[in-house]
């Protein structure tokens, strides 16, 4: 088993260190990750080919899901910000799962031109990811739902 398991572990490491410089995004890094994992799993304990692709799609589903909650949170920060952060004030926040950080800067609301009842913002957004520091300029309108959705600028 020692002879299977250690391969694994240092597969799962290649894998995630591969996946942080492919411009995945947590979602899916969690899910190549998860598969990797869970795939050792699945053969350390059935030891076969069945054993391990249940596992492997058992911990791409788990590794999705957790790797997504994590942009979640960034994105339910940014949401919140745009909502009630008044006009060029700063909100700032740190992710306490990446380590990433954030300042953004909303500025007044005003009319989608393709629909005037469909308010949108700019703002600046400085990121520290991976100890780089980011700066870009956004755009987001409330969607039906009432969250704000970037645009693609």
């Amino acid at each position: 088993m020692r002879y299977i398991v250690i391969p694994m572990i240092v597969l799962l490491t290649l894998t995630m260190t591969a996946c942080s410089n492919m411009g995945l995004n947590k979602g899916q890094q969690g899910a190549l990750g998860g598969a990797a994992g869970g795939a050792a799993v699945g053969q350390a304990v059935g030891r076969d080919t069945e054993a391990t692709l249940i596992g492997a799609a058992v911990g791409s589903l788990l590794g999705y899901i957790v790797g997504n909650e994590m942009d979640k949170y960034d994105k339910q920060r940014l949401n919140r910000t745009y909502e009630n952060t008044p006009s060029g004030h700063t909100n700032t926040w740190h992710n306490p799962d990446t380590g990433n950080r954030y300042r953004v800067t909303p500025h007044q609301a005003y009319a989608s031109p393709g629909n005037p009842r469909q308010p949108c913002r700019e703002a600046e957004i400085i990121a520290v990811i991976d100890g780089k520091t980011q700066t870009t300029h956004t755009t987001a309108c409330r969607n039906s739902r009432g969250q704000w959705e970037l645009r693609n600028q």
